[in-house]
This record gives structure tokens, sequence and C-alpha cells, in this order.
């Protein structure tokens, strides 16, 4: 099966978010050059100065048609579950294939470009778009560079290309998501032997925050105002760490920070809840930081675009999720679902695997997708 060599071809790059994406994105330029599209690069260096690889590709004339989202980085794989393969080695075990990426979203990748392939350019009355971005798993820094400077992205926008953004759904039909908000409180003291007392303790400062942090995750949990019953669970999922830089029981911590995780949702506005943040950070005198990297995704499940695509797989009606996507990001495409294969249960998981059967199935249904969008 020409989708799995794909994928097994992707997996065995090692394209860990803190590497350079270069080599798969060489390979898949490669790919998508070989097989009709015009290929736009976009790239850009992260906070470290690693070079990242942006794909956004082109094929077939004429404006609209569709476009798939993808990524090319992968989550770390330190504690992979078994030593008769790497999580870099590709393995098929019993219908399964393992691998670091081989749910979310290697897979999927495959899938589409063996379904492009299918397709000569005089086929495609409308054209398919082909994106492949980095650092996805780290804050959309990817995507966000796709918007900035890519022309083909503008051209997408501006003449209302149907989008689908090809992360692990079990092939069924994503119509929302919730989004994805960092918040990171620091306080300062200064290390000493804890016998001299504990008042340069950063904890000290640290704790009370914490503890109104606490406060608000309670309110979230238990108030219909922060609840959006569409996603399982209802609740912005206000995920609280802590953590300093003593190195032992009797060492006054220097640096401390708290950590929260939100999930917006659609139709809950959390700017009050940023507020009570900002105001116990300014009351403690901490330092804050608060990065709103990808709004929810929501898009109307009764729109002519949901009811087609929910035909073409033959789904009786769409859902939601509880994780975020580029899909998050895309703001400027009314017309956008989540879909792939693979389930997001397997994904960043220590013995990460997609099914064979999915593959097979992602690539037919990618194949009616652009035929039923580009080609008539």
């Amino acid at each position: 099966m020409k989708t799995l060599r794909y994928a097994q071809r992707l997996v065995g790059f090692d394209s860990t978010s803190q590497n350079s994406n270069r080599l798969i994105s060489k390979y898949l330029e490669m790919k998508l050059t070989k097989h009709g599209f015009l290929v736009e690069q976009v790239d850009y260096q992260d906070r470290l100065g690693t070079r990242k690889v942006n794909l956004v590709a082109k094929k077939g004339n004429g404006f609209g048609g569709l476009a798939y989202f993808s990524h090319t980085d992968v989550v770390p794989a330190n504690t992979w579950f078994t030593e008769d393969f790497g999580p870099f080695d590709a393995t098929v075990v019993n219908d399964r294939l393992y691998g670091r990426g081989s749910c979310d979203m290697k897979g999927s990748i495959a899938c589409m470009l063996a379904a492009a392939q299918r397709f000569d350019w005089h086929q495609l009355k409308k054209p398919l778009y082909f994106v492949c971005t980095a650092d996805e798993e780290v804050g959309f820094f990817g995507i966000r560079n796709v918007i900035e400077h890519s022309k083909f992205y503008r051209e997408m926008v501006d003449h209302g290309t149907k989008a689908i953004i090809g992360e692990p759904t079990n092939l069924e039909i994503v119509h929302a998501h919730k989004g994805s908000c960092r918040i990171i409180a620091r306080a300062t003291g200064r290390a000493g032997h804890s016998s001299e007392g504990v008042s340069h303790n950063s904890n000290l400062a640290i704790i009370p925050f914490a503890h109104e942090m606490l406060r608000i995750y309670e309110d979230t949990e238990r108030t219909n105002q922060w609840q959006n019953n569409e996603f399982e669970p209802p609740s912005l999922t206000w995920n609280i760490g802590l953590r300093d830089d003593s190195p032992a029981m009797n060492v006054t911590a220097a640096n401390s920070v708290c950590t929260v995780y939100v999930r917006p949702m659609p139709g809950v506005d959390i700017e009050s809840l940023l507020q009570r943040t900002r105001g116990a950070a300014e009351r403690h005198g901490l330092s804050l930081q608060i990065v709103r990297a990808c709004e929810p995704l929501w898009v109307d499940p009764n729109s002519a675009f949901v009811t087609e695509a929910l035909q073409l797989v033959h789904r009786p009606k769409s859902k939601s999720v509880s994780y975020a996507t580029d899909g998050g990001l895309l703001g400027e495409l009314s017309e956008k679902i989540v879909f792939g294969p693979g389930g997001i249960a397997q994904a960043h998981t220590h013995d990460e695997w997609i099914s064979l059967e999915q593959l097979a199935r992602g690539t037919e249904l990618y194949e009616k997708m652009i035929q039923h969008w580009c080609c008539r």
C-alpha cells in the first residue's frame, strides 16, 4: 500500500519540535513536486535559532477548491515502550503501524499525499492546496508564519477555499474544538540555608497566587457561565502546575513558577478570568505572561460544507473535540473542518500507533473529497 510506505518514510524522520524539520520538509517537497504541485516554502527561525520550514503547495489552476492542513513536527518519545524497535523505526505489528507521529499526524499526511497523486493536473477544475507546518505541538508558530507570509494562503482566503485540518478524528467530521491559552507566573527570591529563615523563599509569593488560581479553577468547574456542554469535559480544564529551583528541602527557592493551561471554548469569554489572574499576580508581586496561542474553532454544524462532508464520509452528524489544532488560527477561512485518520487516544502515547485500516480508509475518503470539491 503506497500510503503505508509514505507513512513509514515520514515516521522515519526525527522531527521532534526541538529539532529542525528541514529534512522531512525536503522529502515532502520532492514528493509534492513530483506529483504536480507548485511548492512555496516559508522558512523561519524559532526562538532558539533553529531553522523551521513550512510548505504551502498548490496543484491545479484557478481558485477556491480545497486545502489540506497538516504539521510535520512531533512530540518527544523519551519513554518509548519497547527496545525491539525505536520510535522513529516505523514498524507494522498486528495491522498497526507503530512509531512517533504515526497517528499525529504523519499517517494523515501519507493518506493525503497518496490521494492527491491519483489526480492529474487536467482533472482538477479547482485547485488542491497542501499545507505542512512546523511547531504545531509547541505553540502553532508555523501556521502563524504561513498566515503572515504565504501568497498561496492569501489566495485561499481571498477566494473562499474550503479547508480540512487533517488531525486524528477516527475519520469523523469535527466542527468545533477548544483553544489554547498559557499562563506563566514567576516569583523571585534568594537561595540560602533555611536555618537562616525563609522570608526570601520565592514560594511564599507563588503559593498565595496558586491559591487564587485554585479558586478560579473551582469557579470554572461548578459555574455554568464557564461551561459548554457541547464538549467533554465541558469545562475550561484550568490546569495548575507548580515548580521551583530549590535543590534540597533545606534550601530556600530562588525562583518559583506557577503555570496554568486553559482550553477556551466557543461562546465562553475568559477575559474576566484573565483579569482576575492579572490582579492576583500584581498583588503578590509576580511577573506574568499570558499567551493566547490558539482560539477555539467553531463552524455551523448545519452549514452546507459540513453537511456535504458528512454525506461523503457516511456519518450522521459532526462532533466537537477538546484538543486544539492549527485550525484555531484559520479564522479567515470560514469553511473548515477537522478530519483525519487515527484516534487522538493513540497520539502522544508511549506506544503511538495507527491502524492500517484507518490509513486505507483515510486515503479513500480524502480522494472522495478531492473529487467532490476540486473536480466538479
